[in-house]
C-alpha cells in the first residue's frame, strides 16, 4: 500500500499532509511556498510523490459558501489534473470549506509559543492534515 498525499492548495502556500503506508494515520508533512500567480513547485511535488511512495492525492476543493464553484475552484481543479498527469497517480477531491478556520483553531490551541502559532505555514500544513483526516474517515 502506498501513502495518501493531501493538499491544501493556496495562492501563496501549498500545505501538504501524508498518511502512513497503511493509510490509517495522517500527519502534517510540510508547506511549499509559491509566488502569487506563478506555477506550482512541480519538481518538489513530484519528488515528494516518488520519495514518499504516494499512490493517491486528495486535494481540498475550495467551494463557495453555497457549494458552487468559482474561478479559484477551476484553478485548483487544473492543478489537480496536471498533478495526476505528471505524477501518474489518481486525484480525488474533498470539500475544504472551513478547513483553514479549523486548522487555525488547532494550531492556536496547540500550546506552542505565540510567535510559532502565528506562522502561516503551520496552518496550511494543519489544513492539509484535516483534509486527509476527512478523506480517510469518509472511506
Amino acid at each position: 500500500m502506498g501513502r495518501i498525499l493531501a493538499i491544501d492548495y493556496g495562492k501563496r502556500r501549498i500545505g501538504l499532509a501524508l498518511s502512513d503506508p497503511t493509510q490509517t494515520i495522517g500527519s502534517p508533512y510540510r508547506t511549499l511556498t509559491r509566488r502569487k500567480g506563478k506555477r506550482p513547485p512541480w519538481t518538489t511535488l513530484l519528488e515528494i510523490v516518488g520519495e514518499q511512495e504516494v499512490e493517491l492525492a486528495v486535494i481540498g476543493l475550495p467551494l463557495m459558501p453555497n457549494g458552487s464553484e468559482g474561478e479559484w475552484t477551476a484553478e485548483v481543479r487544473e492543478f489537480g489534473r496536471k498533478l495526476s498527469e505528471r505524477a501518474e497517480i489518481p486525484v480525488e477531491w474533498i470539500d475544504e470549506r472551513m478547513t483553514s478556520v479549523f486548522a487555525e483553531e488547532v494550531v492556536r490551541s496547540s500550546g506552542l509559543p505565540r510567535a510559532k502559532r502565528e506562522e502561516k505555514w503551520r496552518i496550511d500544513a494543519a489544513a492539509a492534515s484535516l483534509i486527509l483526516e476527512s478523506y480517510m474517515e469518509s472511506r
